[in-house]
């Protein structure tokens, strides 16, 4: 497939101002040549034209935001300055298996700044004497030079960790929000429930509390009773005494 044809299906509708990411590996270059970018695609942050029969750079547009560019099985051989020019922002440029075979054509990456990450594997410049040496002296920027660092330190996977450190924030933020809307939940719960028990305790001491005052009135309500009874018997009896009298 050619080059131009498999950007225009990668882009899957959208307009090049919208693409941050493109890979367009195994395709055909007909001329050796970059095909179907154009300055338009401003956003694009991830290059990738693996074995694609590039053999020069020099039809690449300006792509101020790109950060990483595989351009690994290729045949390049030089004029890398093209890079420092268009894709003046690379942190991550993977150049491995071209046929870069002299320090100078590394030489023209040094006013890449941002340069933090060079693979040259399968380069016939990797046979030279000293190669890591001179490269890292020709490129302090650079920390890993074929994924390890000059004390042959491992670099790390970077979207690994990235993709870690994301869904270690997702998760946590998750649960934090899970518990707090638990907590406020069991509160609301413990709060209603205990309205609930105070009504009722309110309720039941009012029943308690009438109860108490009917019984401690009714005692005085028959003790009356009673002594007008009595009362009323003893009139009884002085009456019939007086009619006795009589």
């Amino acid at each position: 497939m050619e080059m131009k044809k498999r950007i225009s299906l990668e882009m899957r509708n959208k307009a090049p101002a919208q693409v941050a990411e493109l890979v367009v590996d195994n395709c055909r270059s007909t001329d050796g040549e970059v095909e179907g970018l154009t300055d338009e695609f401003k956003e694009l942050e991830f290059l990738s034209m693996v074995n694609v029969g590039l053999s020069s750079l020099a039809k690449l547009p300006s792509l101020p935001k790109l950060r990483k560019l595989e351009l690994s099985d290729n045949s390049i051989s030089g004029n890398l300055e093209t890079l420092c020019e268009k894709c003046p922002n690379l942190t991550y440029l993977n150049l491995s298996g071209n046929k870069i075979k002299e320090l100078s054509n590394v030489e023209a990456l040094q006013n890449l700044k941002s340069l933090r990450s060079l693979d040259l594997f399968n380069c016939e410049i990797t046979t030279l004497e000293e190669y890591r040496e001179s490269v890292f002296e020709l490129l302090p920027q650079v920390t890993y030079l074929d994924g390890f660092d000059q004390e042959d330190n491992e670099a790390p996977d970077s979207e690994a960790e990235d993709d870690d450190d994301d869904e270690d924030g997702e998760e946590g933020a998750g649960r934090g929000s899970f518990d707090e809307d638990d907590d406020d939940e069991e509160e609301e719960e413990e709060g209603s429930e205990g309205g609930e028990d105070d009504d009722d305790e309110d309720e039941f001491g009012e029943e308690e509390d009438e109860e108490e005052a009917v019984a401690a009135a009714a005692p005085g309500v028959r003790g009356e009773k009673r002594k007008r009874d009595a009362e009323d018997e003893g009139e009884d009896d002085d009456d019939d005494d007086d009619d006795e009298d009589d």
